[in-house]
């Protein structure tokens, strides 16, 4: 290990760029595996096609209970006066939230509904500030920015605009901008002379929908939590805000999103921090704040934190819902490009992978498994979203194609019905997904009409097709171009 970091340091673009071919490359040889494996040794790939199966069934089950037991929490914690808890700890009266929302022409309807629900909060609003974090290239945002300032300021204590102009060196994008925001309300804090100590800020996505209790809620914990300067919060992101208006492809993959976001905060060990989070302020300027030359904010946040501050960094749940919308454009096909765009985007955080491996491979303070199993987790996630669709609808049709004499086998004659029942029993976890989906969704509005309800489960059979043209092609489209050297360009989800 000794000699692999010496030549890390000294090597470190080559180092990054060597697993930037390598990850994406792992990725298609899963993917290519049934048959280029099945011409010499099909029963290799078969056993190899079954075991992945066998993983997803596992998987598919831990999402379910995780999720029926995150389900249970949040129904509970919605009940709790966050509020009356968090006013008994020491420290109270000094707490403040900052929240950072970066926005980038984002409509003005979209930004006043998520300044509506912080205003409506429960707890105190003059206990928090507000930094619209604007880019100068958007000539709209004066006037939209100024309208708003004049609604919602004096609800606040402090209603703060930043305004970022790029540089060379940076990435026009959420981290970028969260970045430059997060430095301009530092200055304003210096300035009156506050303390960074007991103030959080929040990364807030321009259309996050905050449940009400939420800064009681992250009050109370960051007040009794005695590793604060350490510890992410997150809540379960979920795609509902607009579920009941968009076409029935977004509509099933938001519903899998927003149960898999619930399932996670009970896996804390597995949680880290996505969209709309909160961490102590303190903290983004010890580790030198969001890094201004990357697209994935959310993961690289967390690791550049973990590999700064060291092993107790870790993500602590808040089991409440955060609102967002589900990709939604003007037209069908604009929502389906949308979509696709906001799933390459996600996908493109495979692109942090080689940092995280150089910080794992030249780091000394942190213990070998706690470093290893967040970095087991994160390909773990990026490689298994580009390729499970591949493995379990094609995987194992293509050994007894490939190879006609292991096809008279035993084995090659019934491994399409071995692949079938496995994956048959995991329609027992969607089952699940679609209850949970029933119970944390907004109601149904009186316009979405009694009659299509029975589509709302009638759609899970086009779940392979969807989830083929707008999952697992984004995925593969984002490792491809990370491994071609093709960067990705920020692309802001349109808004309608």
């Amino acid at each position: 290990m000794t000699f692999l970091r010496l030549l890390f340091m000294r090597n470190p673009q080559r180092a990054k760029r060597f697993f930037e071919i390598l990850i994406p490359l792992i990725s298609w040889a899963i993917i290519t595996l049934p048959l280029w494996l099945s011409f010499r040794h099909p029963a290799v790939a078969s056993y190899l096609i079954v075991l992945f199966m066998v993983y997803w069934f596992y998987k598919s089950a831990i999402v379910a209970y995780h999720g029926l037991k995150s389900y249970l929490t949040l129904r509970a914690h919605m009940q709790v006066d966050w509020l009356l808890l968090a006013k008994k700890q020491k420290g109270f009266n000094d707490i403040h939230n900052l929240v950072i929302i970066p926005e980038y022409k984002e409509p003005i309807h979209v930004l006043r509904q998520t300044l509506e629900y912080i205003k409506n909060q429960d707890f105190p609003a003059k206990k928090i500030s507000i930094c619209i974090a604007t880019e100068v290239r958007d000539s709209e945002a004066p006037e939209i920015i100024r309208t708003l300032k004049n609604e919602f300021a004096h609800h606040f204590a402090h209603f703060w605009i930043s305004k970022h102009r790029l540089v060379p060196g940076e990435i026009a994008g959420k981290s970028s901008n969260t970045a430059h925001g997060a430095r301009y309300s530092v200055e304003q804090f210096n300035k009156i002379g506050k303390s960074l100590d007991a103030i959080t800020v929040t990364s807030c996505d321009a259309d996050a929908l905050l449940h009400p209790k939420f800064f009681s809620y992250l009050s109370y914990l960051f007040l009794t939590d005695t590793d604060h300067d350490y510890h992410f919060y997150q809540a379960g992101v979920m795609y509902y805000s607009n579920i009941w208006k968009v076409p029935l492809p977004v509509r099933v993959l938001s519903t899998i999103g927003s149960v898999f976001s619930l399932s996670n905060l009970s896996q804390e060990q597995r949680l880290i921090n996505f969209s709309t989070y909160s961490i102590s302020l303190k903290t983004v300027v010890e580790v030198g704040y969001w890094s201004v030359d990357i697209i994935p904010e959310d993961y690289h946040m967390f690791f550049k934190t973990f590999y700064s501050k060291g092993e107790k960094v870790m993500v602590k749940p808040i089991f409440l819902p955060t609102l967002v919308q589900a990709a939604q454009s003007t037209s069908f096909w604009r929502t389906m490009v949308n979509q696709y765009e906001q799933q390459k985007r996600w996908a493109w955080g495979v692109s942090d992978i080689p940092h995280v491996i150089y910080n794992y491979v030249v780091d000394v303070k942190i213990p070998f498994w706690a470093k290893t199993m967040r970095l087991i987790h994160l390909v773990e996630w990026h490689v298994v979203w580009a390729t499970n669709w591949f493995i379990l609808t094609l995987g194992a049709f293509i050994p007894p194609l490939v190879n006609e004499n292991f096809s008279r086998t035993n084995l090659g004659h019934n491994l399409s019905q071995i692949s079938s029942y496995i994956l048959t029993l995991c329609v027992v976890f969607i089952l699940v997904i679609i209850v949970l989906d029933a119970k944390v969704k907004p109601e149904r509005p009186k316009e979405f009409s009694r009659w299509r309800i029975p589509f709302l489960y009638m759609q899970w059979i086009t779940l392979p097709v969807i989830s083929f043209f707008l999952s697992a092609l984004p995925g593969l489209d984002a490792h491809t171009r990370l491994m071609l050297g093709k960067r990705l360009e920020y692309r802001v989800t349109e808004k309608v």
